[in-house]
């Protein structure tokens, strides 16, 4: 590869990582071309899967200020580079993983935060981000409907409690 092509994976890469939310390294040795477009597609739009060298991999990470990927950069190495929900991103990958054993998920980084293969499954795990704010709007609203019939309680309390009196003194006893 020639310098002038090297500097501009590495620009490319580099501007790849500063666009990101994420970034998931992989293994992908031994998987067909084929594999590797349902992969693509499994990703979907939200990402992009792109194989690289791994020397021009470190230095355009370096670049752009990610660190913590060095260790992972052994062996042939392909990184998904995530611009929308992270979440579903990770499901995919961990999905296509699973019917596929020979990608291998070796690690990555969020929001500047270094993650391992442990780390990428954790997140797969989660819910999605329309899922999450759903259930967040629910107990929003769960505890404005609690407050609000509180609310109505105290003045129908208070009528009730006046109703009382009244009540007591007209009595004809007292």
């Amino acid at each position: 590869m020639a310098r002038a092509d090297k500097a501009t994976a590495v620009a490319e890469l580099k501007s790849e990582f500063e666009g990101s939310a994420a970034a998931v390294l992989t293994e992908y040795r031994g998987l067909t071309v084929a594999q590797l477009k349902q992969l693509r597609v499994a990703l979907g739009e939200n990402a992009k899967f792109a194989v690289a060298k791994n020397t021009l991999t470190k230095l355009a990470a370096n670049e752009a200020g990610v660190t913590g990927l060095d260790d992972l950069l052994i062996g042939p190495t392909a990184v998904a580079f995530v611009k929308g929900d992270v979440v579903e991103a990770a499901k995919g990958l961990r999905d296509f993983a699973k019917a596929n054993p020979l990608l291998v998920i070796k690690g990555g980084v969020l929001e500047g935060k270094a993650l391992d293969a442990a780390g990428i499954t954790k997140l797969a795990d989660l819910e999605s981000r329309e899922v999450l704010l759903a259930k967040l709007a629910g107990a929003l609203k769960a505890k404005q409907s609690a407050a609000a019939a509180m609310f109505a309680a105290l003045p129908t309390q208070m009528a009730q409690l006046a109703e009382a009196l009244r009540a007591k003194r007209e009595e004809p006893g007292e």
